[in-house]
């Protein structure tokens, strides 16, 4: 093979995706990577394979349309006739040959797609050769200006691939294809450093941008560490994000350390998905959840980088290497102590970490999708490649409740790494073929249409990183105490195996699973021990790649119980760096502090901002009752706050239209107070991880002396949110309510009510300084019965609360 170190051209114009080369015999090769594409039309940017197939790749997903054209515009180093070839492949190939049964059988090439040079379509249609990747050539083409756009022409809709094009004068030129001779030639001909570029050191580097990783991220974060996070997709959230749309399983805030999970809820979308059409994108608040993680001064977010290499010093990790999925750039991210919230364990498998997988029998992942109603006659093409489900039982009455949810799920006997992309492109054939079947095979369906399909896998079990305790199936059932339990789980042993009413025929491939359920005591608390590597100095562990046994994996993988894990890092990660510890020193020398930190009541969400609850004091009152005795209104503010006790709440009185007075919740208090802010916990929990039937129109109130006012900025109409905050114009006043005027059912339903103001700002100067430490240590000298500053809730008012004051107001 040629060389190609020799004189490189470059164009940064197109993101340094397309770099020119020309050798000494004045043979001109260009590579044009797709992910650097100007434009990518309607196709995707797929990155979840690149370990394996060694880049990210662009995908025509299309349900069955073909997608708008990807595009880039370049300029060749000259004139002439060119020699093309894309590397792609023929998705379906791996099912196609007389050993494959009839029912699994591949026939056709659904990824079928053109290159249009300047608009013209060279003569070969890609994606219909090997089925693994490969370099498809196209033959000549005469190029006669050197100014070129370069097109991916979808020909079918149905998840046609292209990694690269090469352009080259060069007829016979040999192309690698495997790793690491393939890395390292595009990363020569693209001009790249051998080295990654220095992106900084960090008291805690978190890889993986899930709810676990996002959670520890914060958490760590507002205890003063350095923080950066590296996370391969454009969002964040996981499988809780809107390129996979799973809910949230789960629940949160447990005495007792009832604070465990704040973050969590505040990363929790105001709506919670559903089967079918209305699980949209919206739903799942991504860019609220990037604004909240870069407003942190001391995160660094990462997106669109992912992490394969990882340098070491010993048996600790000194860097990771996060390549950008659209350039190609790599960036090393150096660390005191990491976190590995991938999932698959990438960080700990890199570095050396002990890890087990179970091979056979470990649940499978899914591609959620959904069917949509048009109201008119609709066609989806007959699909010969797709699964042959003809005359075979599978889930599908009705659309909304049957079709592409968690059970179409598949890998079960596959290595979920090495076969990754086979498992995530069957489901695309199951998807295909169920529809297919039920469209044109039975008639079925006749106004419906494909609506959405999830092209990133939803993964639930892969590695399981090893740390110094490895939880069972046992421990849970016997409730086993351990020490350091620190997380709370909630979530029964939910375990998904193959449906054998649905497996005949598709063995070792089987498309429907089925759940199987474990009680225990809950919620089980998950030991510390767990949360970190056994035998790499820095490393943590959060999500479902931590320390536990397959079975008791189904117990612990579900999202807001790992986001509580990564809340746990977080704190562990502050107490490593302020002893300058190993992850196992946190719990051989500090567990008590750690357990110090899960207490605290200056973790609360609001203290950060703006103090104590002064809803606590005020004297309650309300419009009625539904049942006073099962939920007597001095819910509303006994700081339970615990949205998985649904015998915790105020509920009004049920109205009979149109006789519909509005619901209200008043708080007086002997003498004025300020009120700038309030939190409003609201609705049911169904049982079941979800909560719904929020207030939906209402106001907060100040009385006057004769009359009640609105507080405008409270105003609230068409309300979807369960956890309801608003900060305004600060009031003094002795009387405040809550005016409800629509509620579902005409029931207002609420846990808890907030009300808050900054008395860290003593002096009311807007500032918050050593002069209101002064002052309030003054006010406390002189009365300490009068001064609201219990913030550590150990009902004293002393030195320890201004403490606490001082490390969050970064007092000196």
């Amino acid at each position: 093979m040629r060389r190609l170190s020799a004189k490189t051209y470059w164009l940064g114009a197109v993101l340094g995706c397309v770099v020119f080369w020309v050798s000494p015999l004045s043979a001109a090769t260009v590579l044009v990577e797709a992910e650097g594409f100007d434009g990518y039309g309607g196709w995707v940017l797929d990155q979840q394979f690149m370990d394996q197939m060694g880049s990210p790749y662009l995908l025509a997903h299309g349900l069955g349309v073909p997608v708008a054209n990807a595009a880039v515009n370049l300029t060749l180093p000259e004139t002439g006739t060119y020699y093309v070839w894309a590397r792609t492949r023929d998705w379906v190939g791996p099912w196609k040959g007389p050993d494959i049964p009839a029912a699994k059988r591949a026939e056709g090439t659904p990824g079928e797609f053109q290159i249009l040079i300047n608009g013209a379509a060279l003569p070969v249609v890609f994606g219909t050769e090997q089925p693994d990747w490969h370099w498809q050539a196209a033959g000549p083409v005469v190029i006669a200006e050197p100014n070129v756009l370069i097109e991916l022409h979808d020909l079918t809709g149905f998840e046609g691939r292209c990694d690269a094009i090469v352009l080259s004068t060069e007829a016979n030129l040999d192309l690698p294809n495997e790793d690491p001779a393939l890395g390292l030639w595009r990363r020569d001909l693209l001009g790249l450093p051998a080295e990654p570029v220095d992106a900084g050191r960090y008291d805690l580097v978190v890889v993986g941008g899930g709810m676990a990783g996002t959670c520890a991220s914060l958490k760590a974060a507002r205890l003063g560490l350095k923080v950066a996070l590296v996370q391969d997709r454009p969002v964040l959230g996981g499988n809780n994000s809107s390129d996979v749309r799973v809910w949230l399983g789960g629940n949160t805030n447990y005495e007792p350390f009832p604070r465990i999970g704040d973050v969590v809820r505040e990363l929790e979308p105001a709506e919670h998905a559903h089967y079918g059409p209305t699980n949209t994108a919206e739903i799942y608040e991504d860019a609220k959840r990037i604004g909240i993680v870069q407003a942190e001064a001391n995160i660094s977010l990462f997106l669109n980088h992912r992490v394969n290499e990882v340098e070491m010093s010993g048996n600790r990790i000194a860097a990771v290497i996060a390549q950008d999925v659209r350039d190609g750039r790599r960036r090393r991210v150096a660390g005191g102590w990491f976190l590995d919230s991938t999932g698959d364990g990438c960080v700990g498998f890199l570095a050396g970490a002990d890890y087990d997988i179970t091979m056979s029998g470990h649940m499978g992942r899914c591609n959620l999708w959904n069917v949509l109603e048009t109201g008119q006659a609709t066609d989806f093409p007959v699909c010969p490649w797709a699964l042959h489900l003809d005359g075979r039982p599978f889930p599908y009455d009705p659309p909304y409740q049957k079709l592409g949810v968690w059970y179409w799920e598949s890998g079960f006997d596959h290595d979920p790494i090495v076969k990754s992309e086979y498992i995530r492109d069957w489901n695309f054939r199951v998807m295909y073929g169920a529809w297919d079947e039920l469209k044109n095979g039975r008639g079925l369906y006749p106004t419906y249409r494909l609506n959405w399909a999830a092209y990133i896998s939803g993964k639930r079990e892969s590695r399981r990183l090893l740390g110094d305790v490895i939880l069972t199936k046992t421990d849970l059932t016997d409730w086993v105490e351990y020490p350091d339990g620190c997380v709370p789980a909630s979530w029964s042993i939910d375990l998904h195996l193959p449906d054998p009413a649905y497996d005949d025929g598709f063995e070792g491939d089987e498309f429907i699973s089925k759940a199987y359920y474990t009680n225990y005591t809950k919620p089980y608390w998950i030991p510390y021990r767990c949360l970190y590597s056994r035998n790499i100095d820095n490393l943590f562990m959060a999500g479902r790649d931590i320390s536990v046994t397959h079975e008791a994996l189904g117990a612990v993988r579900v999202m807001r119980t790992g986001g509580m894990m990564g809340e746990i890092v977080g704190m562990a990660a502050s107490l490593c760096r302020r002893y300058n510890t190993t992850s196992r020193g946190v719990y051989t020398h500090h567990l008590s502090e750690l357990k110090n930190l899960m207490i605290q009541a200056y973790l609360l969400r609001w203290l950060e901002r703006i103090g104590p609850n002064s809803a606590l004091t005020g004297q309650v009152a309300v419009s009625g009752y539904y049942n006073q005795g099962a939920y007597p209104k001095e819910n509303v503010n006994d700081g339970a706050a615990d949205i998985n006790d649904n015998n915790g709440r105020w509920l009004s009185a049920a109205a009979d239209p149109p006789d519909d007075p509005d619901d209200w919740v008043e708080f007086a208090w002997p003498e004025p107070i300020w009120i700038s802010a309030c939190c409003i916990m609201t609705g049911w929990n169904n049982g079941s991880g979800a909560i719904t039937s929020p207030m939906e129109d209402f106001v907060l109130q100040v009385h006057d002396g004769s009359s009640w006012q609105d507080i405008e900025q409270t105003r609230t109409v068409g309300n979807t949110k369960i956890h309801w905050d608003r900060t305004f114009a600060a009031v003094r006043c002795d009387r405040i309510r809550l005016l409800v005027t629509a509620t579902p059912g005409d029931i207002a339903r609420i846990w808890e009510i907030e009300f808050y103001h900054p008395v860290a700002d003593a002096n009311y100067d807007g500032q918050v300084d050593l002069r209101d430490l002064a002052l309030q240590a003054a006010n406390w000298l002189a009365s300490s019965a009068g001064l609201s500053g219990d913030v550590n809730d150990d009902t004293k008012v002393n030195l320890a609360d201004y403490g606490l004051l001082a490390m969050f107001w970064q007092w000196p």
